[in-house]
């Protein structure tokens, strides 16, 4: 795991990859428990049964459940100190090139792409790259925007 101490530091880095995340693998009940969590109970991402019968092959995680894994991937990676807090900003593209099926691992890559000073702190924008074991594509390629502040 890659520790980054303060801003300074972390503006050396504009430009680096941060850090590859483990592997987690996307089990269907963490498909189901999104499905409940959000109301989204399309039946391509809880009907295994039914989704049998797709190009998949079975079901497929919600897209917005493959973003949601950013966090949880970047704590694997790197931890930054010597900032008091940090907030979501936002996000600038984000898209999903190929599906996840449920048995699925993947794993997030964090490069860091800018790095704004602001009054008291600054933004980062951070491109994440969520790779599926044994494919060709990734499965989410979006750009986080966060601000540290000290």
């Amino acid at each position: 795991m890659r520790t980054i101490t303060g801003l300074d530091e972390l503006e050396q880095a504009k430009g680096e990859e941060l850090g590859v995340s483990d592997w987690h693998t996307i089990t269907q009940s963490d498909i189901d428990a999104f499905a409940d969590v959000t109301g989204d109970h399309q039946w391509i991402h809880v009907d295994p049964e039914r989704a049998k019968d797709t190009p998949f092959g079975g079901t497929i995680a919600h897209g917005y459940f493959t973003l949601a894994l950013g966090p949880r991937f970047s704590y694997d990676m790197f931890s930054l100190t010597g900032v008091a807090f940090g907030i979501n900003y936002g996000l600038g593209k984000v898209r999903f090139p190929a599906p996840v099926p449920s048995g699925s691992r993947l794993r997030g890559h964090f490069k860091l792409l800018k790095y704004e000073p602001l009054d008291g702190g600054a933004q980062l924008t951070v491109e994440v790259t969520m790779e599926r074991e044994g494919a060709d594509k990734p499965v989410c390629v979006a750009e986080s925007l966060a601000r540290r502040y000290v």
